[in-house]
């Protein structure tokens, strides 16, 4: 349910964590602050305070001078919390890919596998053998221009774009290289747009012209629009990897620094949307391959873009839908009450 009675103390919290939250990220291991319930012998205890995220957890007597976090700050306590946070692209060497067996959709819609064409060389120790790489994500939902209302698939940045090296314009194949996607026969449209902001790891790609596609997610259904994300609600997507997923809302003030790659170096993403894994329908939210899937509520209201989660499933992060459709300039495509979807273009 809707957090509630938590909402006042979580508003009376939020500015003391944000004016504190660049000072936590400048120490050693630390990858995120948020607002959270502290955990005490494993267990959540009812109080809220500043959540800090570390990639280990060390005892008093192993951590240094620069690592130690304060037990409180302007009077609201802190717990230290282990986190290890990815971004979720899958990335598969091209000579040695052992594509998935995979149906080639001929329809394009939210929950499937996509990629950009163009593969990168990569090294160690970003990855463990020199060679050229194909990336995969998910093409999350569908959306129209704001300016010419023109149909567009909506992923992630890091999805569609990589590195630095990206530029309006690159070709997308449906499905990703990493899953037998073909650029020579399989491209569906141009990358028109990408932010990487405080906000948004965000892109829209214009389809081909006469490609079909419809304003559906796969395994949920129709996109029933936008909402807020609000703290308690129980949530769903469907990605390329892990299918359909359940979980809940777990924070609207998530912070997170995330390495990027050569080029792009760590990035802050700020008042993100935390999605807490719900294991008694789902062993994990999201894992590598799911990065561009849309969080949607039970009622098919899409909340967030799903960039990153935690290595131990338990935890995966999404940037407010409102805020990402505002910076890509983009508006969801829905299916007008009461009209019966055509065959295509819709």
């Amino acid at each position: 349910m809707p957090e509630g009675s938590h909402s006042h103390k979580r508003s009376a919290i939020r500015p003391i964590k944000e004016s504190m939250e660049d000072q936590l990220l400048a120490q050693s291991g630390v990858v995120g602050v948020d607002i959270g319930e502290k955990i005490s012998g494993g267990e959540p205890t009812g109080e809220l305070g500043i959540i800090v995220y570390v990639r280990k957890k060390k005892t008093e007597d192993e951590l240094e001078a620069g690592e130690v976090v304060p037990r409180a700050m302007d009077g609201v306590k802190t717990d230290v919390q282990e986190l290890v946070v990815e971004l979720q692209p899958v990335v598969q060497r091209h000579e040695t890919a052992s594509p998935i067996e995979e149906a080639t959709p001929t329809t394009l819609r939210g929950g499937i596998s996509m990629g950009p064409s163009r593969r990168v060389r990569l090294s160690p120790p970003v990855v463990e053998a020199v060679g050229e790489y194909g990336f995969v994500g998910t093409l999350g939902a569908m959306v129209r221009d704001r300016r010419t209302g023109v149909a567009m698939a909506l992923t992630n940045f890091h999805v569609a774009c990589i590195d630095d090296g990206w530029s309006v314009g690159d070709r997308m194949v449906q499905p990703g290289i990493p899953d037998g996607g073909d650029p020579q026969t399989q491209e569906f449209g141009s990358l028109t747009r990408a932010q990487l902001t405080e906000n948004t790891d965000g892109a829209v790609i214009t389809l081909d012209p006469d490609r079909e596609w419809q304003s559906f997610v796969e395994g949920i259904g129709d996109v029933e629009g936008s909402a807020d994300a609000v703290i308690g609600t129980a949530v769903q997507k469907c990605g390329r990897t892990t299918g359909c997923t359940y979980g809940a809302v777990g924070s609207i003030d998530a912070t997170l620094s995330l390495d990027y790659g050569d080029g792009l170096g760590v990035r802050t993403l700020r008042r993100q949307v935390r999605v807490d894994t719900d294991r008694a329908l789902s062993p994990r939210f999201s894992q590598q391959g799911d990065s561009g899937s849309v969080v949607m509520d039970m009622e098919r209201r899409v909340l967030g873009l799903l960039f990153g989660g935690s290595s131990d499933g338990s935890t995966t992060f999404a940037n407010p839908i409102s805020v990402a459709l505002d910076e890509l300039d983009a508006d969801l495509a829905v299916r007008d009450a009461g009209q019966a979807p055509p065959s295509s273009h819709w």
